[in-house]
């Protein structure tokens, strides 16, 4: 994102979209092997379509985590998300679950031995991203698509809507002059819906979740506020779509106002730096806007299959640093330890937490008791600004 005026759009999707019902069941499996031994090595895919699911991928874990307990938590996550419908039902789908053991050329090359530490599960660049536009220090576009889905689904959960089905979709234009977020142009909601319902009833329910989500003042004009624009949107979910896990990455980031390492995260225990090392660049970046070094941050980091250290670190405060960027990248890496298990261990990441990551962004929210989102936090603060300030 730069300085000047410009437009610039975000979309995000909700818990029911069909990807998202795959992130959500692949990170259900991660959850379930670290519950039962934080060290077990889970990479998952699955597939959804109407009334059919498939998990396959590979697993190193105790024998306790068992085909039948997974397709059980699996029917499980797509009740809470609210699939009851006659093409997708969490109990009636046909879910079959093809998991396997983790190849062993993969396995030596990543786990730690004698003299060597554990390595990077797989080769990869991963970014991390903030800035001063929210408050959660995230891109004001993604982050107002987030919230409004989520408000949408909250009251749905709650039965304060009936009307809403689980698959949804948002999309937010806003104004930016001179490189700062000013209103909204254009709002798109496209929202599964109850048969009896029109467009402009649903129309009509979608309004409130928008105004309260946008600040005063930033509402678009009538004619620019979109909702279900080819007018019906019954069928959805799974039985609408097929879904994969992993397919909507920017959605999970920084919603195209930054860069995306290619890697997605769902399915991934965090011993992959696809998902782990994306986790720790964010935490870094956040880390350093929150110290007052920089209105924004990039940070990249870059590792090799078995390798433990990361090849690169890159930093770009996009001119609006107060410190040297090859200064800060030492820094960081000398106040983090950024090797595979160093993150693992600082952000407490081989826990069941990451279910709860699979719908309206993995940065951006609340850290949680359970440990969750730990790396939204901000301990870093006062080293910073002790070390660089």
């Amino acid at each position: 994102m730069r300085k000047g005026n410009y437009l610039f759009t975000s979309e995000s999707v909700s818990e029911g979209h069909p990807d998202k019902v795959c992130d959500r069941i692949s990170d259900t499996v991660v959850d379930a092997f670290l519950a039962a031994d934080p060290y077990s090595r889970v990479a998952c895919e699955t597939l959804a379509t109407t009334n059919f699911v498939v998990l396959a991928g590979e697993v190193r874990g105790p024998a306790s985590v068992t085909p039948e307990l997974l397709v059980e938590k699996a029917r499980a996550a797509i009740k809470d998300i609210g699939y009851a419908q006659e093409g997708f039902h969490w109990e009636h789908a046909d879910i079959h679950c093809r998991l396997h053991a983790q190849s062993v050329d993969i396995a030596q090359g990543v786990d730690a031995a004698g003299n060597k530490d554990e390595g990077a599960g797989d080769q990869g660049i991963m970014f991390g991203f903030a800035c001063r536009e929210t408050a959660s220090l995230m891109p004001a576009p993604i982050h107002f698509a987030h919230e409004i889905l989520r408000s949408m689904a909250e009251a749905r959960h709650s039965g304060a809507t009936t009307g809403f089905g689980p698959d949804a979709k948002s999309q937010v234009t806003l104004q930016y002059v001179d490189g700062k977020p000013v209103r909204a142009t254009s709002v798109v909601v496209s929202t599964q819906h109850s048969a009896e319902l029109d467009q402009d009833a649903v129309r009509e329910l979608v309004r409130p979740h928008v105004l309260k989500v946008l600040p005063e003042g930033w509402m678009c004009d009538e004619a620019q506020f979109y909702v279900n624009p080819t007018g019906r949107f019954v069928i959805g979910g799974p039985d609408g779509d097929c879904g994969i896990t992993g397919r909507k990455i920017i959605v999970d980031t920084y919603g195209g106002a930054a860069p995306h390492g290619g890697g997605a995260f769902s399915g991934k225990d965090p011993t992959k730096v696809d998902r782990s090392a994306a986790y720790a660049a964010r935490y870094l970046a956040k880390n350093v806007v929150a110290a007052g070094l920089a209105d924004r941050c990039t940070i990249q980091l870059s590792y090799a299959i078995g390798v433990a250290r990361p090849l690169s670190i890159y930093v770009d405060t996009q001119q609006t640093g107060h410190v040297d960027e090859e200064k800060l990248a030492t820094v960081l890496d000398q106040i983090m330890d950024l090797s595979p298990r160093g993150i693992r261990t600082h952000l407490g990441l081989n826990k069941p937490i990451y279910a709860r990551t699979s719908a309206y962004g993995h940065f951006g929210r609340e850290p949680d008791a359970e440990g969750g989102f730990s790396w939204e936090k901000t301990d870093l603060v006062d080293e910073l600004k002790r070390v660089l300030a």
